[in-house]
């Protein structure tokens, strides 16, 4: 091709110099023109042909590239549907209540008036005595009972709620599996796997969620047991000294007789 171009100038240059004899003609002149005319023809032909090749190039760069957003994918446009129920349970309040909460919310009229849907009977905030006196609780000293009905009441609230959203999370994993094994470009199956991950660990949260609800019933009724035993010592502790008291001050009052006692003989 460059041959081509270079013959084509210099026949140009042959007719146009033939023509110029006519007016002024020089050899010398001529010739260099001829030759400069067809250097810059090669180097123009040079510079064509490396264009050439660096188009070729950019085509098998551009080919390369496809090849690896086909294999590899682009993230931005790949969407996992069970990410956004993952989020929303993430972003969802936890049920559970603080043992704190519990525990300042206590209310001992609640405990004498509750049965809990009739599984219990009911105490009532009085009573009668047998001459027919009202006798009114109080309430306050009822308060730790109430507290260990709450936190068994917030476990099993929990516990409705976990159920659920176990049900859902594992389905969730499910689906995400099956798409996980379905998956066609690297960048779908790098966010298959941290939706994955993250159902896993929100599946995780939600024993940590049952477990507390158990344990503050458990350290309320360990609590409420302790207070049992230290009121039974206290009882004791006052009895016996009562009677200590009691038998202190009727031997001061009622003196044992250090010498027999004597009758008189006639």
């Amino acid at each position: 091709m460059k041959k081509l171009i270079v013959l084509t100038v210099i026949s140009v240059s042959l007719a146009f110099s033939a023509r110029a004899q006519m007016v002024v003609y020089d050899p010398v002149v001529n010739i260099e023109q001829i030759l400069d005319e067809a250097e810059n023809l090669a180097k123009y032909a040079i510079m064509i042909e490396n264009e050439e090749k660096q188009i070729t190039q950019l085509k098998d760069q551009l080919t390369e590239f496809k090849n690896f957003e086909t294999q590899f994918g682009t993230p931005s446009s790949v969407t996992v549907s069970t990410g956004t129920s993952l989020s929303s349970d993430l972003q969802s309040s936890e049920p559970v209540q603080s043992l704190a909460n519990i525990v300042s919310n206590a209310d001992g009229t609640t405990a004498l008036t509750s049965n809990d849907n009739g599984l219990y009977n009911t105490v009532g905030t009085s009573f009668q005595t047998p001459g027919g006196q009202t006798i009114e609780r109080p309430t306050d000293q009822y308060k730790k009972f109430a507290a260990v009905s709450d936190a068994a009441n917030n476990f099993v609230t929990v516990a409705d709620d976990t159920a659920q959203r176990r049900s859902s999370i594992k389905n969730a994993i499910a689906q995400t599996t099956q798409q996980l094994q379905s998956a066609s470009s690297d960048a779908e199956v790098q966010k298959l796997h941290a939706v994955l991950t993250g159902l896993n660990a929100d599946l995780a949260s939600t024993d940590d969620e049952l477990n507390q609800a158990a344990d503050s019933a458990v350290v309320q009724d360990i609590q409420n047991r302790n207070d049992q035993q230290k009121q039974q010592q206290a009882l004791t502790e006052q009895q016996n000294a009562e009677f200590s008291e009691a038998v202190s001050n009727y031997t001061a009052k009622f003196q044992l007789m250090n010498t027999p006692t004597t009758f008189p003989t006639q």
